[in-house]
């Protein structure tokens, strides 16, 4: 029998107000208690998925073990939880709308019309209730991406409408919205939130627990008076005040019994008090360091910080693991030039080459990746960074003055990165890349195999050109050797200099798997190879 217990977070008002932290903050609070839970973003964005998405229109995009594309939040809830998502847990209105296409083709609806209700919504509570069907979750947490009233999110709501009613009390909505302040007056305004429900309500939805985020403690006449106009009772009014870091949420969370009123109303035992001691632990870590270092993040998105969120909170795993707090400086590749890279990259303890796509910005990246290994900067490359750190070493060690990838120039005479073979026949874009967690061996005695501590690992993919083997011999001559390989296609994963007290580029993206209770090797190693460069200094 199915035993999940499926709670829906919604949003009004105004989008981007945390609707993923609120979740993954719940989720951490029900997994303290000793439950277990699994978070899914619902988006309902007509593309299949975010990999063709431009980083400036959506952040970065996150790729599970089984080689989904999906939204950045999944990062959020990998990172809370530290429990792998998959494909299951991010669904796209592109998605159900190509499945349900998908099926009136095979003749699947044998000659009915194929309309919103039931065959849309029916499709939405399938993808639903795919994970919460497993019986190894108590709950499932659904964020629904957007806001209450958007033409998009119409068909989600209809679909939570109809799970309430016919699961009852095993379905629960908690909608989060705003509570502005304005300055003029000096007040804090109930109003919005107040629509914002009125128009959740016009669909049918009554929300259970309205999550308020504010700027300013809410007082209880407040707290009341939503309560009144919304029909929840007080205390299912919950504040969500600023906090400093994405990290404290669960505490304030916690604080406001958030996850006892949730499990009250699902009509789940409550009695067993939540842990969060090592949570704790690292917060008071990450707020006291005890010492500072400055890492330079070299991309080509660097106006957006969402477009690199997995490495940024990367680093705040890492800066915890080494008590210290990592000072990230983002600069624009782009602005790295024959005149300018000294400024640019000047007083840095270590330099991060970011992944991307395309030629923009390639020549700054080459740039600095020289700077950080004619002066024994700790150099950090991944994806495209791992690349370029190839192409750099090509021209200006080896003499290859006109070695490239060939995604940049498809002429070069010495395709030190190329295409790999199963690519040069694709040309659809989306979800067509290496995806995924591939295998990868370690050579022992490398500075690989050191960090990880093990001889075979396992990382995420999202790339299509490679390390050109032709060229694997005159690099480990001169002193860049391999030191991870996917041996099944022979493929390089790992790069790192001998005569360099920290330089690393790697093929793959360590960034997904960096977790609160799991920060990455790589990343910890980096930072303390900063922390000893900035000592040297």
């Amino acid at each position: 029998m199915n035993r999940a217990k499926y709670i829906f977070v919604t949003g009004g008002v105004t989008s981007s107000l945390g609707k993923g932290i609120i979740s993954a903050s719940l989720a951490k609070l029900l997994q303290s208690r000793g439950f277990s839970v699994t978070i899914q973003k619902l988006d309902p964005y007509i593309n299949v998925d975010p990999g063709t998405l431009n980083p400036y229109e959506h952040g970065e995009c996150y790729v599970t073990n089984d080689g989904a594309e999906t939204d950045l939040d999944l990062g959020h809830y990998e990172r809370f939880l530290n429990v792998p998502t998959s494909q299951a847990n991010n669904v796209t209105t592109g998605r159900i709308y190509q499945s349900v296409i998908e099926k009136e083709r095979r003749g699947d609806y044998l000659g009915e019309t194929v309309q919103v209700i039931p065959h849309i919504t029916d499709e939405i509570k399938n993808r639903i209730k795919i994970l919460g069907n497993e019986n190894k979750y108590d709950f499932v947490i659904t964020e629904i991406g957007g806001t209450v009233g958007d033409i998009e999110s119409l068909p989600y709501i209809e679909a939570v409408r109809q799970m309430r009613w016919e699961i009852g009390s095993a379905c629960l909505v908690i909608h989060l919205t705003l509570i502005p302040y304005l300055p003029t007056t000096g007040e804090l305004k109930t109003k919005p939130t107040q629509h914002s429900v009125k128009t959740l309500l016009e669909s049918g939805v009554q929300p259970d627990i309205i999550v308020c985020r504010t700027t300013r403690n809410i007082t209880e006449a407040i707290r009341n008076k939503i309560a009144l106009f919304c029909n929840v009772l007080p205390h299912a009014v919950i504040e969500a005040i600023d906090a400093d870091t994405i990290y404290e949420v669960p505490l304030l969370m916690r604080s406001e019994n958030l996850d006892q009123v949730v499990l009250e109303k699902t009509h789940m035992p409550a009695d067993t008090k939540s842990d969060l001691t090592e949570w704790e632990d690292f917060l008071f870590r990450y707020k006291n360091p005890e010492k500072t270092v400055s890492i330079g993040l070299v991309g080509k998105y660097v106006e957006l910080k969402d477009s690199y969120k997995s490495i940024i909170e990367s680093f705040v795993h890492a800066g915890a693991a080494t008590h210290s707090q990592v000072q990230l400086r983002m600069i624009n590749a782009e602005d790295i030039t024959d005149e300018t890279f000294s400024d640019k990259l000047s007083g840095l303890d270590g330099i991060l080459v970011a992944p991307g796509f395309g030629e923009r910005g390639f020549e700054g990246k080459l740039k600095a990746i020289r700077f950080a290994r004619e002066n024994k900067i700790p150099f950090f490359g991944i994806c495209l960074g791992m690349q370029c750190a190839v192409v750099e070493f090509a021209r200006n060690v080896l003499k290859l003055s006109a070695a490239n990838s060939t995604e940049m120039d498809p002429d070069t005479p010495f395709p030190v990165i190329d295409l790999m073979n199963e690519q040069k026949t694709i040309c659809a874009k989306g979800g067509t890349m290496r995806l995924g967690a591939y295998p990868c061996g370690l050579k022992q005695g490398t500075m690989a195999h050191r960090i990880y501590k093990s001889k075979q690992i396992s990382e995420r993919h999202r790339h299509r050109y490679e390390f050109n083997n032709r060229f694997l011999e005159k690099f480990e001559q001169a002193g860049m050797i391999a030191s991870g390989i996917y041996e099944k296609d022979n493929l390089i994963e790992i790069v790192e200099l001998e005569d360099h007290p920290w330089f690393v580029g790697i093929q793959f993206h360590p960034e997904y798997q960096s977790t609160v209770a799991k920060p990455h090797p790589l990343f910890v190693s980096f930072v303390e190879a900063a922390l000893q460069f900035n000592q040297r200094g």
